[in-house]
């Protein structure tokens, strides 16, 4: 093999080892709350790993300034599976005549999921991400997302 080769192989897998890493640290973000100026929503979970079947308690937190306003109950909570296919959201309450539910700053919510799919199967191990969506007081969109794995 003529060293030109060689380089190019190593210049290669350097960079398939940088862009690897770069795409891990964005899915494996363990800076869950940072408090900020203006419009944030935060996701925290109390861990990352998870056995398989355990519960998954989920706070949504305001970690801005100002007010946000969610369009349903279920302040836009989604569990997706890394492809983006939808695996869980909680159900809903439908209520006439009253405002949207919304978060003051540093206000949060809690879920808990048992990792049960909306279709009742349960979940298979693997990496889940967990996506919330609110609107600031000028209807901006605010959303966040973190991720989860669920082991044997």
């Amino acid at each position: 093999m003529s060293s030109k080769t060689l380089i190019a192989f190593t210049v290669v897998g350097i960079i398939a080892g940088l862009v690897t890493g770069v795409f891990f640290i964005e899915v494996k973000n363990t800076n869950q709350l940072v408090f900020v100026d203006g419009p944030s929503l935060s996701i925290v979970t109390e861990k990352f790993d998870f056995k398989k079947g355990e519960e998954i308690k989920i706070s949504i937190v305001n970690s801005g300034t100002v007010p946000l306003t969610f369009s349903d109950s279920s302040f836009g909570l989604q569990i997706t599976g890394l492809s983006g296919m939808l695996m869980y959201t909680p159900e809903i309450f439908q209520v006439q005549n009253v405002k949207p539910p919304s978060l003051l700053p540093k206000e949060e919510v809690v879920f808990v999921w048992d990792q049960i799919k909306n279709d009742g199967d349960a979940t298979l191990e693997g990496l889940y991400k967990i996506h919330s969506k609110g609107f600031d007081p000028e209807n901006n969109e605010v959303k966040k997302s973190t991720t989860v794995t669920i082991w044997k």
